[in-house]
């Protein structure tokens, strides 16, 4: 059987999520979870957050997989839905949903459905993605009012487009649209992602929405999640399937790339970008071999990488390694490959073997 395997540390997810509390112990949690969550394992983190206050996720189908799974946590849409038909599913599996653009606001106005239909409106206060402009949203709480249905308002969201930034000036512009747009509103409020959760105290209100954070994350530009007292959750391993000695000026790898120095003792290890590792990583790009580290050379192939092993000469076919994870933040092998930890995790192939500890 193939040596790689994403460890999953269910234990590092219940930490990070009492992390998410500790931050704000005022503000309720709605932990976000889309995307596989974030290549975790949808159904097996939303068992594991049962503990949050909701679950946040893309779309209707994700949801919809929660609850046949037993997952009873509130569930919230957070793209809304994208067609009236799914309306009467979204009432029978009691999800809330956001509200951000005009279709879906006349769905709501011409559907009537057996079951009450919950809804956070969308409020665009400078991330120009989804949501309601600032000046729109009396009115859609107006016609919220006067819908046919049992259409029930929760409250209001926003989205912070540079929380990552702690100097950037956009977010407190942002949380500045977003008090003068609803105030005097009834409902409860929802702004902070996990950098506005972690960064900013004035994004701190009724309810936020950490994601990466709970995944061990740093959610700021250049950070680490150990600095934010956070745990790595996944830690992608494999092994050594190959050693030897490659002369002086040699190449190693696709397109001949990487030319050796001097004699060099290669390892090849089981992983490539067929299993999400990714395809642009450098040579020099860390690698954990028997817990040291060691540098990638040459191109990373569909199934195998090769590194450098000269300063670990005792290693051995069949030693275990770490592409990131614990002892190896997955942040810096991003950093390294131009890309963003988000990517990495939610990038893991298919054929990758998931283990479960904690």
């Amino acid at each position: 059987m193939r040596a790689t395997r994403a460890i999953i540390d269910l234990a590092a997810l219940r930490h990070n999520l009492a992390q998410a509390r500790a931050a704000a112990p005022a503000t309720r949690i709605m932990a976000a979870i889309k995307a596989n969550g974030y290549g975790h394992g949808l159904e097996r983190i939303g068992h594991a957050l049962s503990d949050a206050d909701a679950l946040g996720v893309a779309c209707l189908a994700e949801a919809q997989r929660l609850r046949e799974v037993g997952v009873t946590t509130p569930i919230v849409l957070l793209e809304g839905f994208f067609d009236a038909d799914e309306l009467p599913l979204i009432a029978q599996l009691g999800l809330e949903t956001n509200l951000h653009h005009e279709p879906q606001l006349l769905a709501l106005e011409q559907t009537e459905v057996a079951q009450p239909i919950t809804v956070w409106v969308k409020v665009d206060t400078g991330m120009h993605r989804l949501g309601f402009a600032p000046e729109e949203v009396g009115l859609v709480v107006e016609r919220l009012r006067r819908c046919r249905g049992d259409v029930r308002l929760r409250g209001f969201m926003t989205h912070l487009a540079c929380a990552d930034d702690l100097d950037d000036p956009l977010t407190p512009l942002q949380l500045e649209r977003f008090a003068a747009a609803t105030a005097g509103l009834p409902g409860e409020r929802a702004i902070a992602n996990s950098a506005g959760l972690l960064g900013w105290p004035a994004a701190r209100v009724e309810w936020a929405r950490p994601g990466i954070m709970l995944y061990g994350v740093s959610p700021f530009l250049g950070g680490r999640g150990e600095a934010e007292g956070l745990r790595p959750v996944m830690t992608l391993t494999s092994r050594l399937i190959a050693r030897h000695t490659v002369a002086r000026g040699e190449a190693i790898g696709y397109g001949a790339t990487y030319r050796c120095a001097g004699p060099t003792l290669v390892g090849v290890v089981a992983v490539g970008y067929g299993d999400g590792y990714p395809r642009h990583a450098p040579s020099g790009t860390p690698v954990l071999v028997n817990g040291q580290r060691v540098p990638l050379i040459g191109r990373v192939s569909m199934d195998m990488i090769t590194v450098d092993l000269s300063a670990q000469p005792e290693a051995m076919v069949g030693d275990p390694v770490i592409l990131w994870g614990r002892g190896l933040p997955v942040e810096e092998v991003a950093e390294m490959a131009g890309t963003m930890a988000y990517e990495l995790l939610c990038g893991v192939a298919p054929r990758v073997a998931v283990e479960e500890t904690g």
